[in-house]
């Protein structure tokens, strides 16, 4: 394990911890700079990483990187998976209504809308709602710049009752905000599923995407593959929606078992996915419907 990896993993576990960073270093009895130092691969003890786990509530092996990952809070997931979409060749996901590192600058507009508007209605605490909002944001912005930098080979399936759900419920479907927010978003999600036909027409090289149209998934998931290892990725956060809105837990793993499992699932799902112009004329049929 390399110095650098440990400090990602501090730093994707320090966020998921909610604990600011000088909270921590203050309870581990360094500099703020320090522990800036540590998740940018300082060299680090053993013992301070001993310390630094049972600060975080997890264990040595989990902030070496050893074993799975878990993540009950959106904002340290999407940052570990940044970590690892940093280093990734190939991306092989399914499912869900997009694919959010190709996605448009008018969904991320939409996104911060979304956000912004909640942050506006809350009675308490507004300040530190934005602040967690800002945090989340950027490293969901981070995640789209490393693809576009990087273009690594992705085949994404996404799945019909998904987009449907996606069309008419818009960008963070199910979250109260103004009429005006909820416009904006509808129309990014019209918008976002009209950009993937489009995908689906010219068909990139190193970017594949496919239309389930069977049996719904009943989870999502990312196989990530770099020089070095594979990494699988089961995702119960949405990239499109309020981080206090849910609940559930992440998890990360290089199990070969887990992974080849998972990869079975994908192969199968793929053979039968709707592809091309097929796909594309599909998608806005969706639309279509959607806005009558």
């Amino acid at each position: 394990m390399q110095f650098s990896e440990i400090g990602q993993q501090l730093r994707a576990y320090r966020l998921e911890s909610g604990l600011r960073a000088e909270e921590v270093a203050a309870r581990l009895g360094v500099s703020r700079a320090a522990l800036y130092r540590y998740e940018k691969g300082e060299v680090i003890k053993l013992d301070t990483i001993k310390r630094l786990a049972e600060l975080l509530k997890i264990s040595s092996l989990s902030l070496l990187g050893i074993g799975v990952e878990y993540f009950t809070r959106p904002v340290g997931f999407f940052e570990r998976l940044r970590q690892v979409e940093e280093a990734a060749d190939q991306i092989l996901q399914l499912a869900g209504p997009f694919c959010y590192v190709t996605a448009t600058d008018s969904f991320e507009s939409a996104l911060q809308e979304m956000m912004q508007d909640i942050a506006e209605q809350a009675s308490n605490d507004r300040a530190a709602m934005v602040a967690a909002n800002e945090q989340l944001l950027g490293i969901l912005a981070a995640r789209r710049r490393v693809y576009a930098m990087r273009r690594p080979n992705i085949i994404a399936m996404i799945s019909t009752g998904t987009v449907q759900h996606f069309l008419e419920a818009g960008i963070g479907g199910g979250i109260g905000v103004s009429e005006r927010a909820r416009r904006i978003c509808r129309n990014a999600a019209q918008q976002e599923i009209e950009h993937i036909a489009g995908l689906m027409e010219s068909e990139p090289m190193g970017l594949q995407f496919g239309l389930l149209t069977g049996q719904e998934p009943t989870s999502r998931f990312k196989i990530l593959r770099s020089r070095e290892r594979a990494s699988l990725a089961i995702n119960p956060f949405r990239a499109d929606t309020h981080p206090g809105n849910q609940t559930g837990v992440a998890m990360i793993t290089s199990a070969e078992e887990a992974i080849n499992a998972h990869q079975r699932v994908a192969e199968n799902a793929w053979r039968t996915a709707v592809k091309g112009p097929a796909g594309a004329t599909r998608l806005r049929q969706l639309v279509a419907m959607a806005g009558g």
